[in-house]
């Protein structure tokens, strides 16, 4: 599902990962995850792909947001086991939206 953002500027955090072997405990985390991140503060969605290569990109109203997120105590633990366990590569970027547009369809 393509998130409902609000009009610019906001920011987008992408994250693109290539996994290990094994779930891992990997699924029950990634459920964790998008339910505590969508009951933060400045949290504004999230859309997420996964093949060879995962992508998954989340809205926030600001970096301040941003940084409470990757500081929150259940995300710091997620992160710790994606390093150990999870992921073979992976690497996150922070971007600001300037600009938005698209089509709907209906």
């Amino acid at each position: 599902m393509i998130a409902n953002t609000p009009k610019p500027p906001y920011y987008a955090v992408i994250f693109s990962s290539i996994r290990t072997e094994g779930d891992n405990g990997y699924e029950g985390m990634t459920e964790l995850m998008v339910e505590l991140a969508s009951q933060q503060d400045g949290f504004l969605g999230l859309e997420s792909a996964r093949n060879d290569l995962g992508i998954t990109v989340s809205y926030w109203k600001d970096l301040e947001s941003i940084k409470k997120w990757k500081q929150h105590h259940e995300h710091v633990i997620a992160q710790k086991k994606g390093r150990t366990e999870w992921y073979r590569h992976y690497k996150t970027r922070i971007a600001k939206v300037e600009r938005d547009y698209g089509f709907d369809g209906e």
